[in-house]
């Protein structure tokens, strides 16, 4: 099963997805777009999980697909 996250920079000026929690693929400016996309991933790579990190880098929610 593959593993996705949404996680914020050090910052928390912009959002990651991250891919098997490795480096991140890409950085969004706003939460949602971030979600929106690793979700998107998510559902092409099934079966996959998503967890979806707070400031505070706490799992916020986690998804399975």
């Amino acid at each position: 099963m593959k593993q996705y996250s949404v996680v914020p920079n050090k910052d928390v000026t912009g959002w990651f997805v991250k891919i098997e929690d490795v480096a991140p693929t890409d950085l969004y400016d706003e939460r949602d777009t971030a979600v929106a996309k690793a979700e998107e991933i998510a559902k092409e790579n099934k079966p996959s999980k998503l967890q979806i990190l707070d400031q505070n880098h706490e799992v916020e929610e986690e998804r399975t697909y």
